[in-house]
């Protein structure tokens, strides 16, 4: 038994929902888990690999809809060890260090002398790049890529829109549903065409994915037409025309996600990619 897991708390990322995408690591530690803290983000196919003797723990953390809020989490986790020391997983959709709020509960399990480690998880991002061939850089199109949080913080989206806003680059919005008219308007606002490519992929990595494909100045109207929800991501940048050529030449092309309003950017995507 000497191979079991040091009991412990994991901060472990269970990736962007497809649960083969989940790391040998967090796969073994959800089969000796004695409690798992989840949130919203963790698909069902990763749930189910948890040990059936492991007690669960719902927490929420939806957009705008948290079951206990970060603080108590972070009371919540250190509580659980003090209570019984065990092996004790915080189970968190993508990677805990990529807009996870992972560095607060590690923060405070060390603040409080509670023994963790963390494991990474494939971010949203980068599911959705795989899932849809989707390169986030490519030469000659996109030098750099950036992940930003779409979200509110005190009702205000406070992002630094020139650097945003900078060409040869792709970027990457999480958690933006709701903000989008506002990341497409203050894009343009700030020097990015109106006729960048833009696109909003919806529950990426699993059977309900859904790719919606417009421009900076379009994108807002066709996702509302398209009732998109959360979990979404926004990508922003030319390398959405470079998906579609590849999508255009690759063979099974049927199994690709379901794209709304493709005529967008297509004309132009086999001259991009090359």
């Amino acid at each position: 038994m000497s191979d079991l897991p040091t009991p412990q708390v994991y901060l472990v990322g269970a990736g962007p929902g497809d649960p083969e995408l989940l790391t040998l690591r967090a796969a073994k530690l959800l089969q000796h888990a004695d409690v798992v803290v989840y949130d919203n983000l963790v698909s069902d196919g990763v749930l189910a690999l948890i040990s059936p003797t492991a007690e669960r723990i719902f927490v929420g953390k939806s957009a705008g809809n948290h079951t206990l809020p970060q603080e108590e989490i972070n009371q919540l986790l250190v509580r659980l060890w003090q209570e019984t020391p065990r092996r004790i997983i915080r189970l968190k959709g993508g990677d805990p260090l990529i807009f996870g709020r992972g560095g607060e509960e590690a923060w405070a399990l060390a603040a409080a002398g509670v023994p963790f480690e963390i494991v990474p998880g494939i971010t949203a991002a980068c599911g959705m790049a795989a899932s849809n061939a989707l390169p986030l850089t490519h030469r000659g199109v996109a030098q750099a890529c950036l992940f930003v949080t779409g979200h509110l913080q005190n009702g205000k989206l406070n992002l630094d829109w020139p650097a945003l806003a900078r060409p040869k680059q792709t970027v990457v919005f999480y958690m933006g549903v709701s903000t989008l008219p506002e990341l497409c308007a203050q894009l343009i606002a700030h020097g990015r065409a109106p006729e960048t490519p833009a696109a909003i992929i919806e529950a990426a990595t699993t059977p309900q994915e859904r790719r919606i494909v417009g421009s900076l100045a379009t994108l807002p109207a066709i996702a509302k037409a398209a009732e998109v929800h959360p979990p979404a991501l926004i990508v922003v940048g030319e390398v959405i025309r470079v998906a579609q050529g590849l999508e255009a030449m690759r063979p099974f092309a049927s199994a690709a996600p379901k794209e709304t309003n493709p005529s967008h950017t297509t004309q132009t995507a086999d001259k991009v990619s090359r």
